[in-house]
């Protein structure tokens, strides 16, 4: 024990030894944030799981009770078959909004995924809501 007292006696009294335990506390330091950094990029713990076995019967009863989209999707194909590039109002046949066409809101729309429909009527109709930025 007198031996540890006197080395680290040495390192605290000594210049030369105040500069050998700084340099030993960086070393650490940067070890020791190495090392916190590895150990949070490892996923070893994937989460947890919820399941609900009494509750599976009630979400797809719920799926089932959804409306039909696909008669929706129907009259847009066919309105975008009989007018392609024609009409007042467009809407993506990936989205569920409908734009004007002096709306800058769906200018990003590719002009291959658009669908036209000559009334906004037509396009509520074929199941799409006006989009926000065009109120």
């Amino acid at each position: 024990m007198e031996k540890i007292k006197q080395f680290i006696k040495y390192f605290v009294e000594n210049d030369k030894g105040k500069d050998i335990l700084v340099i030993i506390i960086i070393i650490l330091v940067g070890l020791g944030s190495f090392e916190l950094g590895r150990l949070s990029k490892e996923d070893t713990n994937p989460g947890i799981k919820v399941e609900y076995s009494a509750q599976e019967a009630n979400i797809m009863d719920s799926v089932s009770n959804l409306p039909d989209l696909s008669a929706n999707q129907n009259i847009a194909q066919n309105n975008q078959k009989s007018n392609p590039g024609s009409g007042n109002f467009f809407a993506s046949n990936k989205g569920s909004k409908y734009y004007s066409l002096s709306c800058s809101g769906g200018k990003t729309i590719k002009q291959e995924n658009r669908i036209y429909f000559n009334t906004s009527a037509e396009a509520e109709k074929a199941g799409y809501e006006l989009s926000g930025s065009c109120k």
